[in-house]
C-alpha cells in the first residue's frame, strides 16, 4: 500500500497553518499525525530520519518534513513537501512586517511590541537552557560553551570562526577523548510505544529512489547549483554586486550553512550581520522579528523573512509610492537562499549521509558546535536583557517595567512550563495595559 500523493499534499499543506510551538512543537505534531494516527511511518523510522535532520545545519522540523515527503514520493514528494511547510509563514510574515512598519508606531500597538520584548529575551535566554541540558553532558562540552561565550561576548568574534574553532576543536578531541565528545541520542527508542504496523515500517526495504546512485547525485547537484546560482545572477546584473538584494542572498546562504542547533543558534549570526555589520535594521526591530517568528505557524528561522522584509522596504522608502513590493521582493530572496540548502542536504546528502550516521568521526564535530552554540546564544539573550532594560543606554535609566514582564515570562518559561505562545500573547496583553493605564492616569 503506497499513500496517494494527493493526499499527502493536503496534510502538508495542512501543517505549514498549524506548526506552532518552534521546532520541538513541530515535531510532536509531525510525530503525532504521522506516527500515531495515520501510520504512514514506524516509530522507529521516524526517529532514524529526526536523529539524521538533527545532525544537520538548518531548521531539523522543516528537514524532516521534507525527508518524510521524499522517502513517500521521491524528488518531488520531498520538494513539494518542504515548500508547503514554509509559504503560509511566508505570506503571513509578509503581511505582518508591512502592518509593523505601516502601523507600528500607533501607541497600543507599540505598546504590545513593549510588552512583547523583554518576554523574548526570557524566550531566547530559556532556549540556551534548553539546548545546554540537551547538549552539556558532561565538563568538557561546558567549558566549550563558556569559551565561546567569552569569545563573542569580550573578543566580539564571529560566529562563523567560533564554529570553526569549535569543529576543529571536536574533530581533535573525538580521536584523543573520545568519551568527552559522545552524541547522546536525542530520542530513546527502547522506550518508544508501539502504534501498530505502518506502511512505511522498520522492515520496509529502501525505497529505490533513496538508495545512493552517483548519477542521481551529482545530477540533483547540478540542478541545486543553478537553482542557487542563476537567482543570484540575475540580482547582481539587475542591481549590482554591492546593493542590497545580492548582498541578502548571499548572506543568508551563508547562515544557513550555520544553523547547527536549530534556529536560535544562527540568531546570533544573522544578529552581527544585520544589524551590526549592513544596518539593515535595528536591534529593538531584530526582537521584534524574533517575537513576530515565534506567533506564526513555520520554522522559526522564518525570522530572516521579517529582515529581507524590512531591508528592502526602508531602503526603497524615499522615492517610491509602494514600497511595500521591495519588502516583499526582500522577504523571498531572504527565504529563498535560507531554505534551498536544506532541501539540498535533504534530497541530495540523504543517501550519502545517512550511512556516516553514529560514527563519530563525523559526529564529534558536530557535538562540539552544539556546545559552542549554547554560550552564543546565551550571549544574543544578555544583549537583547541589554537592550531592553536600557532602551537609551547604559548611562540611561533602567525600564524597570520591562524587568517586571521579563521575570514573570520567565517564571512562566522555566517554573510552569508554558508555551512560547500563552507567554508571549500574556506579554503583548501586560503591554497594552499598561499603555491603557498611563493613558487613564494622564487624562
Amino acid at each position: 500500500m503506497k499513500i496517494p500523493l494527493s493526499e499527502a499534499l493536503k496534510f502538508w499543506a495542512k501543517l505549514g497553518f498549524i506548526s506552532f510551538g518552534g521546532p520541538a512543537g513541530q515535531i510532536a505534531v509531525l510525530h503525532q499525525e504521522l506516527v500515531e494516527k495515520r501510520r504512514w511511518i514506524s516509530e522507529r523510522r521516524f526517529l532514524h530520519a529526526l536523529n539524521y535532520c538533527m545532525l544537520l545545519p538548518g531548521p531539523e522540523a522543516q528537514q524532516l518534513v521534507t525527508y518524510i515527503g521524499w522517502l513517500m514520493h521521491s524528488t518531488w514528494g520531498g520538494i513539494l513537501a518542504g515548500t508547503l511547510f514554509v509559504l503560509p509563514s511566508l505570506f503571513i510574515l509578509i503581511g505582518l512586517s508591512w502592518v509593523y512598519l505601516v502601523y507600528g508606531q500607533v501607541p497600543w500597538i507599540a505598546a504590545i511590541f513593549f510588552g512583547i520584548k523583554p518576554a523574548v529575551t526570557a524566550i531566547v535566554l530559556y532556549a540556551a537552557v534548553r539546548i545546554g541540558r540537551r547538549t552539556l553532558h558532561n565538563q568538557t562540552l561546558q567549558i566549550i560553551a563558556l569559551c565561546s561565550f567569552l569569545a563573542i561576548f569580550v573578543l566580539n568574534l564571529a560566529f562563523p570562526v567560533i564554529v570553526l574553532c569549535a569543529a576543529i576543536l571536536g574533530m581533535w578531541g573525538g580521536k584523543r577523548y573520545p568519551q568527552y565528545f559522545q552524541q547522546f541520542a536525542a530520542h530513546n527508542e527502547q522506550s518508544a510505544s508501539d502504534y501498530g504496523p505502518a506502511i512505511i515500517d522498520d522492515h520496509t526495504p529502501t525505497p529505490e529512489h533513496a538508495r545512493f546512485s552517483s548519477k542521481k547525485m551529482v545530477h540533483h547537484s547540478m540542478v541545486v547549483f543553478l537553482l542557487w546560482s542563476l537567482p543570484l545572477l540575475g540580482l547582481v546584473l539587475i542591481f549590482g554586486w554591492k546593493t542590497l538584494y545580492p548582498q541578502i542572498a548571499w548572506f543568508f546562504t551563508k547562515a544557513a550553512f550555520l544553523t547547527f542547533g536549530g534556529a536560535y543558534a544562527v540568531l546570533p549570526y544573522v544578529y552581527q550581520g544585520t544589524v551590526d555589520q549592513f544596518h539593515w535594521l535595528s536591534a529593538g526591530q531584530m526582537m521584534d522579528g524574533l517575537a513576530l517568528g515565534e506567533t506564526t505557524p513555520g520554522p522559526l528561522i522564518m525570522v530572516v523573512a521579517f529582515v529581507g522584509y524590512l531591508a528592502g522596504h526602508i531602503q526603497h522608502l524615499i522615492g517610491n509610492s509602494n514600497p511595500f513590493w521591495f519588502g516583499a521582493l526582500g522577504a523571498c530572496i531572504a527565504t529563498w537562499f535560507t531554505f534551498l540548502p536544506s532541501f539540498f542536504l535533504v534530497l541530495v546528502g540523504g543517501p550519502v549521509i545517512e550511512s556516516t550516521h553514529g560514527k563519530l568521526s563525523f559526529t564529534a564535530p558536530l557535538t562540539a558546535i552544539s556546545a559552542a552554540v549554547v554560550g552564543v546564544i546565551a550571549n544574543l539573550g544578555l544583549f537583547f536583557a541589554y537592550h531592553v532594560f536600557f532602551p537609551y543606554g547604559l548611562g540611561s535609566s533602567i525600564s524597570w517595567l520591562s524587568i517586571v514582564i521579563c521575570g514573570f515570562a520567565a517564571l512562566a518559561l522555566f517554573k510552569f512550563q508554558k508555551g512560547v505562545l500563552s507567554v508571549l500573547a500574556g506579554s503583548a496583553l501586560a503591554g497594552l495595559l499598561i499603555y491603557l493605564t498611563g493613558s487613564l492616569l494622564n487624562s
